[in-house]
């Protein structure tokens, strides 16, 4: 089973705001994140994945979450669609 960590982004206000998480199973969290049920900042918003990556085991995906969550700088050049090594882009 692997483990992916994404980047969903949805415009507020004309304001472009973002999210990370980590999930075993990436289709179904982003449903739950657009029906409202997933983590309490995402409710209410319409979702776009724009980013993923995949790791074998959770405690990997635990951490490069934890590193984007704290790195605006890296999130807002994922949010421009700037490429880096390894990562798999969604388009718009």
């Amino acid at each position: 089973m692997g483990y992916y960590v994404y980047l969903i982004v949805a415009v507020v206000k004309n304001r472009t705001i973002s999210y990370v998480g980590y999930t075993n199973n990436i289709k179904k969290r982003i449903n739950l994140h657009n029906d409202s049920k997933g983590a309490k900042f995402t409710r209410g918003k319409k979702w776009k994945l724009i980013y993923y990556k995949s790791y074998v085991s959770k405690r990997d995906a635990m951490k490069e979450e934890y590193k984007l969550k704290k790195n605006y700088k890296l999130r807002n050049k994922i949010k421009k669609g700037k490429q880096f090594e390894n990562f798999n882009f969604i388009t718009l």
